[in-house]
C-alpha cells in the first residue's frame, strides 16, 4: 500500500527541522487522545506521528553524533 500524498500545505517530514516535527508531533498525540476522528483519519494521523517521530530520532541522533565529533578533536593550542 503506497501512502497517501502530502497534503501541499503540510510538508513533509522530512523537511522540518527538530523543534518543527516534535512541536507537530505533540499536536497529532494531542489530537488522537481528544478522539472523535474517524478511523481513517487516526490511521492516517497515527502513521504521520510515526514518520514525525522517526524525523525527530534522526534530528536527534546526528546532534549527537555531531557533538561526539567535536568532543574527539583534540584542542587547538594556540
Amino acid at each position: 500500500m503506497t501512502p497517501p500524498p502530502e497534503d501541499p500545505v503540510t510538508p513533509p517530514p522530512e523537511d522540518l527541522s527538530y523543534e518543527q516535527a516534535r512541536d507537530e508531533l505533540a499536536d497529532v498525540v494531542r489530537r488522537l487522545e481528544a478522539g472523535g476522528l474517524s478511523l481513517a483519519d487516526s490511521l492516517s494521523l497515527w502513521e504521520r506521528g510515526e514518520r514525525l517521530a522517526d524525523i525527530c530520532q534522526q534530528r536527534l541522533d546526528g546532534a549527537r553524533d555531531r557533538l561526539a565529533a567535536l568532543l574527539d578533536v583534540p584542542a587547538e593550542e594556540g
